[in-house]
């Protein structure tokens, strides 16, 4: 009974590898059998991103986890800003001093202003008659000895000093109808300039604070913790880009010549998944057959790397997945309209 048994099992395991080998020489025949199309198998590649703070600072929230989705323009972590809201509002401040002098400078005098120093300036004139006639009086009495000579002296000084008044008040008047130099208008302009610079500044670091993605994809890491001090360009999250990815897989050398970039292909996954692809880069160099892709007999080929992207709209293409790539080598170059995109 035991020995019948033994036979039974035998014959099915003959059976089961000759099946086996049946079908492996099917399918190598089935491949062989079409000359316009190449079955090559390889393994998903996919982008990452490394994104940080462009200010240095203390992280205050990290809204995102491991595994979850960021869309391109969304808030994923933020900075403390108290300190560079305080930076804001001083640059906003001094801005507006700046402007209120550049203002001031392109009005002129105002008529007030001209007016009074009219009106100070014959109250200086009023007095410097009274001045003179003071001098001629006293001169005549000093020349028949009624008035002392140290009297006529003082007045006769009161008198110059009433004619330089005069003669700086005539040059107040004169600046206030001519109006600002050109070159004190032109420094206070570089003023505003400057001021609205250190403005454009302070607002770029408060809106650095606030760390936005780049690019959509998923949290692979999360590199950083609230309260943590990071400096500028300090990864803080590692993103896997969804779109687009590429499959990277070893073309034969024979078949180098009938490549092109934007050849349509399309990418099969174990889990029968199967996405619209098509080549974006072969490489110029040649190689060796990684240990990886094939068996020992084939690892001495020389072969050429290709990239194949396609699209990954379900996120079904997963980093270091691997696939089998089937290239149309019929196909019309670029028929995509989208043949290399991404490198």
């Amino acid at each position: 009974m035991t020995t019948r048994l033994l036979r039974i099992l035998l014959l099915l395991l003959l059976l089961a590898g000759g099946t086996g080998a049946v079908y492996s020489w099917w399918r190598l025949q089935e491949d062989r059998t079409d000359p316009d199309r190449l079955r090559l198998y390889g393994n998903i590649d996919v982008r990452e991103a490394r994104i940080g703070f462009n200010e240095a600072g203390r992280i205050d929230r990290m809204l995102k986890e491991e595994g979850d989705r960021v869309a391109e323009g969304e808030l994923v972590a933020r900075l403390e800003d108290d300190l560079l809201r305080s930076a804001l509002a001083a640059a906003e401040a001094r801005l507006g001093a700046a402007r209120a002098r550049l203002d001031k400078l392109l009005a002129g005098s105002r008529p007030q202003e001209i007016e009074a120093a009219r009106a100070e300036l014959e109250r200086l004139r009023a007095l410097a008659e009274d001045a003179a006639l003071k001098v001629r009086r006293l001169e005549r009495l000093a020349l028949d000895r009624f008035a002392p000579r140290a009297e006529l002296d003082t007045a006769r000084a009161e008198a110059r000093a009433l004619e330089a008044q005069i003669r700086r008040q005539e040059q107040t008047l004169s600046l206030l109808l001519e109006g600002p130099r050109e070159e004190d208008i032109t420094a206070q302009r570089a003023e505003v300039a400057r001021a609205e610079a250190e403005l454009a500044a302070a607002r770029a670091r408060l809106a650095y604070s606030r760390l936005e993605s780049k690019v959509a994809g998923t949290v692979t890491a999360r590199l950083q913790e609230p309260g943590n001090v990071v400096l500028a360009h300090t990864p803080v999250y590692a993103i896997a880009l969804d779109d687009p990815v590429w499959a990277r897989v070893y073309a034969p050398e024979p078949y180098l010549g009938r490549l092109r970039e934007g050849m349509p292909a399309r990418i099969l996954t174990d889990s029968g998944g199967r996405y619209e692809a098509w080549i974006g880069a072969i490489s110029p160099v040649a190689e060796f057959t990684p240990k990886f892709v094939q068996t020992e007999e084939l690892r001495t080929s020389l072969v050429y790397r290709v990239r194949v992207y396609a699209r990954n709209p379900d996120g079904g293409l997963r980093q270091g997945m691997p696939v089998t790539v089937e290239i149309d080598l019929a196909g019309e170059v670029g028929g995509r309209g989208d043949g290399g995109a991404g490198r």
